[in-house]
């Protein structure tokens, strides 16, 4: 049974985070970096929470529904539309990276197994850090921003290897050569196996029975979470770390239509246990171990802000692009990945490294991320001057942009002064084909996907309670909001964000009681089907001569 202490100490947590997130927002500081300093401010600077096994347990859950999350945003598709930049660049980051961090830590005393973990440690880039920046600048859909995205799918792949080949090492625990074979050759034939069974589940046992709980948004959550579970339990039937087995529940869901919708329902509830995760790790650092080595952390920050976006911009420009889009993605990269603190996180459970190298680690982490999440936002005034300097003019970066040109012509299409229809009922689809007819630019949204197939337009599955539903949607540059719902409260809802953001709106009304309440809103027209109907039969009895205008 749990005891008051854990609830006391996961409530420091929460309260403590929440208010540092939102000091932290004051100056654009990232989740990530106020969690690890709201850590070592509750646990080695005033000593208010101590590590147990039930906040163990909350953190393992949130590293499990991230993996899932980042499982989620890789189908086959995306991965396809990486394309050869996001794969070279990806994988020859990793490479360079890596080798030199390596180097590095060798020149600065480290042992063989700690530099083999902070080298692997300042390999990965932050996907969550640089995408929810990018999305915050408008940004993501951009050339660069594509290119940054794909790179981080691609580190993503090769992060769950590592996790493997650390799982592998763990069941050699004594370094014994034929142990260690043993354990790797285990360890990757399970997760061969384990991705097998996931991939051959997700094209012939998945689709059905989801396409039958999709109908139901929170069903479909529920049954997502509980084939992430599942999969966890095979991983553990294997040897796998849990991380192995949600990334590969993720990975066969993100092959259904319903995997953007899955990744909006599960990210609230990853972000609690994520962010128990982080402030743990805070708490657990050994702060005076780090202090004793300030100038390895120093040095070792410095690599990763400055030598990933070399390393990026020499490939990058390699292949064609011109020296703003290399920049601008290279920018991107120069921080270490929440990867590398579950990376650490395990190796200290494991007993390969000390709490003074995942102290390391987190600063480097916390420096980088904060420095980053800066260079990020200001990436086009750090261009401008990168291009005062004449940097641009180096031979090392010279290109023609051909490549560039290439991408421009398949950029994705910008939904800008279209229409947003909401609710596939016959009312909403009718709305929708009438539209196309005209000639519109229209995107349908709707919970259930079988009412969405076979519409002439763009469509969305989510629920529009969801903000995020809406600016995927293009909600801000929508022309019009339609919603064809006769939930009060969903309209009322879609009434006042449009009144926020200035979009015009017409609203489907059931209850005449609701009438006023809407106007109040700004709703610029009610589709009243009582008072429509009859207006409409007057207007035909009208044309039939049997009513005097």
């Amino acid at each position: 049974m749990v005891d008051g202490l854990f609830f006391q100490s996961l409530g420091i947590i929460v309260v403590s985070a929440a208010v540092l997130v939102m000091l932290g927002r004051m100056i654009r500081m990232p989740a990530i970096v106020v969690y690890l300093m709201c850590g070592v401010l509750i646990g080695p600077v005033l000593g208010l929470v101590d590590m147990s096994d039930a906040l163990d347990l909350i953190s393992e859950t949130g590293i499990a529904l991230l993996l899932f999350l980042v499982g989620l945003e890789l189908s086959f598709k995306k991965i396809r539309d990486v394309g050869k930049v996001a794969v070279a660049a990806g994988i020859g980051q990793v490479v360079f990276t890596a080798a030199g961090g390596y180097v590095l830590c060798w020149l600065l005393g480290f042992s063989l197994m700690e530099g083999l973990f902070i080298a692997t440690a300042l390999t990965f880039s932050s996907t969550v850090v640089v995408v929810k920046l990018l999305d915050e600048k408008g940004e993501l859909d951009s050339l660069y921003g594509r290119i940054a995205v794909g790179i981080f799918l691609v580190q993503d792949l090769v992060v769950i290897v590592i996790l493997t080949f650390l799982a592998g090492m763990q069941a050699g625990e004594n370094l014994d050569a034929g142990a260690v074979a043993m354990g790797l050759l285990t360890a990757f034939g399970g997760m061969t196996l384990l991705l097998t069974l996931s991939l051959l589940a997700s094209r012939y046992i998945l689709p059905r029975p989801f396409r039958w709980a999709a109908r139901a948004p929170d069903m479909l959550l529920v049954w997502a979470l509980s084939w992430c579970f599942l999969l966890v339990l095979a991983a553990h039937w294997f040897g796998l770390s849990l991380e192995v087995g949600a990334f590969l529940a993720g990975l066969s869901l993100a092959q259904l239509p319903y995997n953007d919708d899955l990744r909006r329902r599960v990210h609230p509830l990853m972000n609690l246990f994520i962010a128990v995760f982080f402030v743990s790790l805070g708490v657990q650092m050994d702060a005076s171990g780090a202090a004793a080595f300030w100038w390895p952390t120093l040095v070792l920050a410095l690599f990763v802000l400055i030598g990933n976006p070399f390393i990026f911009l020499v490939i990058i420009t390699r292949m064609g692009y011109t020296a703003r889009t290399s920049f601008l993605t290279s920018v991107t990269v120069a921080q270490i990945s929440e990867f590398s603190f579950i990376f650490a996180g395990m190796g200290l459970a494991s007993g390969l490294i000390g709490t003074e190298i995942l102290s390391i680690i987190a600063l480097v982490g916390v420096v980088t991320i904060a420095a980053s999440a800066y260079m990020i936002l200001y990436n086009h005034g750090l261009f401008a001057w990168f291009e005062r300097l004449g940097l641009p003019r180096w031979r090392i970066f010279a290109t023609t942009g051909k490549a560039e040109e290439k991408a421009r012509e398949e950029e994705h299409e910008r939904l800008e002064n279209h229409i947003i229809v909401v609710g596939m009922n016959t009312l909403g689809r009718d709305l929708v084909r009438r539209l196309c007819k005209r000639g519109e630019t229209v995107m349908a949204i709707d919970t259930d996907p079988a009412k969405l197939d076979g519409l002439p337009c763009r469509t969305m599955l989510g629920s529009v309670e969801y903000l995020s539903v809406l600016e995927e949607a293009g909600f801000e540059r929508a022309r019009l909001l339609v919603s064809a719902l006769r939930i009060e409260d969903i309209n009322d809802i879609l009434a006042f964000r449009c009144q926020h953001a200035g979009v015009p709106s017409a609203m489907h009304v059931v209850d005449l009681s609701v009438v006023d309440n809407l106007l109040e809103l700004g709703v610029n027209y009610l589709m009243i089907p009582k008072v429509d109907g009859v207006k409409a039969q007057v207007g035909k009895l009208k044309e039939m001569g049997m009513v005097e205008s």
